[in-house]
């Protein structure tokens, strides 16, 4: 079972059945304008450990919950798909058993303890689990938040031509840009969210590269 102290005191460990209730509570506050439907719940939470109890984790200071990562193991396919389709409804049951790749769900921070390298940290443990499980890589869809303030400017296309040349900061995916992961193309309505324009930048990190 996955477990590691980070030299701020904090630790990450594969998720437990005791935390799914806070992890439906950290999911309204890290992802406030995410649709309803799309928003894991606690009971999604539970069925995750019965599906891939070794690609969820929690980032714990004490008893408390403060952040999160949860994934499933499957291929790499760069065809037009949904976060719903892809999730199966939020409840995992895609999740491929020999699956070469970790396709991230989710990952998050309390916004309380943003700012300290946190999430870097969670995508550190993540490849950690990528090479346990002796697999390529991970999959990241980044939601490209920063598009909100450009909306009125430009389209979603321009803006991730834009992304990929650097000359717009985006603070989801330029950050994952920066960590190694490497942009294969936009995917328009992959999700519900007008921050990002309801769209998802689709990446891989290899799992040899150091994050």
């Amino acid at each position: 079972m996955y477990r590691k102290e980070l030299p701020q005191g904090y630790i990450i460990q594969q998720t437990e059945a005791r935390h799914a209730k806070a992890l439906d509570a950290l999911q309204r506050l890290v992802f406030p304008t995410l649709a309803e439907e799309e928003r894991m719940a606690e009971r999604h939470y539970l069925h995750h450990l019965e599906v891939f109890p070794q690609g969820q984790m929690v980032l714990m200071d004490g008893d408390e919950v403060v952040g999160m990562t949860s994934s499933i193991r499957y291929h790499l396919s760069l065809e037009d798909h949904t976060f719903l389709g892809v999730s199966d409804n939020l409840w995992f049951n895609t999740h491929e058993p020999q699956g070469d790749w970790l396709y991230g769900m989710d990952m998050g921070v309390h916004p309380r303890y943003r700012g300290q390298g946190l999430a870097r940290q969670l995508y550190r443990a993540r490849q950690e689990i990528c090479r346990s499980l002796g697999l390529k890589g991970q999959v990241i869809v980044g939601m490209p938040i920063g598009y909100v303030d450009y909306a009125r400017e430009m389209s979603l296309d321009e803006y991730y031509e834009h992304l990929i040349e650097g000359s717009i900061y985006d603070p989801t995916v330029s950050t994952q840009m920066r960590m190694g992961a490497e942009p294969q193309r936009l995917i328009h309505n992959y999700l519900d969210d007008p921050n990002c324009g309801n769209a998802g930048v689709m990446m891989i990190l290899s799992a040899d590269k150091e994050v």
